[in-house]
């Protein structure tokens, strides 16, 4: 998928994304929120869009959002000043695969339904375990393909319209963990059917003092 067609996807979107992939994808995002609300201190939402998990982020977090479209962008801000939402402490427009962070910059990293629509998802893997800090933690909800059935078959050959579509149907799991030093620390299907699955990956290396314990999801 190309970076245009991205930025063309959802400037298309853009107006009309809250009420229908947002809707569709609401049970995911909101799961990945209540796990980050177990953790503390820094938050990258990588792909923040219109900003449809902003308002569900606690209040003593420092949430941090990017994405490369504008106009999803111009809609999350002005959620942001809408809603008071001190817990968002910048909103910038940024392409993932070339993250403008410092190494080892967040505690927590949010990926919700994004990596099967930008291009190079592996660059952007790469990139978001940079600027992750040792010990912390991946927060993904996606999909990914099926190996088998019906709905597999119709994966597969949707893929060639990747870029009408803006995303990947057969985007493969292993794309996310093909980083030795990300471990699975969580995953499980999410409603409806399973189509999506919320995933959790954990960086190697000594956590800095972060405290890491997870409320009841």
């Amino acid at each position: 998928m190309e970076i245009e067609a991205v930025q063309t996807s959802y400037a298309r979107w853009a107006p009309v994304y809250d009420k229908t992939f947002g809707a569709v994808t609401n049970v995911g995002r909101r799961r990945a929120v209540r796990y980050i609300n177990g953790l503390s201190g820094t938050v990258l939402e990588v792909g923040v869009g219109t900003g449809l998990a902003l308002p569900y982020y606690k209040a003593d977090l420092q949430v941090t959002g990017i994405d490369f479209s504008t106009d999803m962008l111009a809609k999350a801000r002005a959620k942001v000043q809408r809603l008071n939402l001190a817990q968002v402490v910048e909103l910038r427009q940024m392409d993932a695969r070339l993250l403008e962070f410092d190494d080892a910059s967040f505690d927590t990293i949010a990926a919700m339904h994004v990596l099967s629509v930008v291009p190079e998802p592996e660059k952007v893997m790469a990139e978001i375990v940079r600027v992750l800090k040792p010990g912390g933690r991946v927060v993904i909800t996606n999909h990914f393909v099926r190996e088998r059935g019906f709905l597999a078959f119709l994966e597969r050959v949707s893929s060639p319209f990747a870029n009408v579509l803006g995303w990947h149907s057969d985007f493969e799991m292993d794309t996310v963990l093909q980083d030795p030093s990300l471990a699975i620390a969580e995953q499980a299907p999410l409603p409806p059917l399973g189509m999506m699955t919320f995933l959790v990956l954990q960086k190697s290396g000594a956590a800095d003092g972060t405290d890491q314990t997870e409320t009841e999801r």
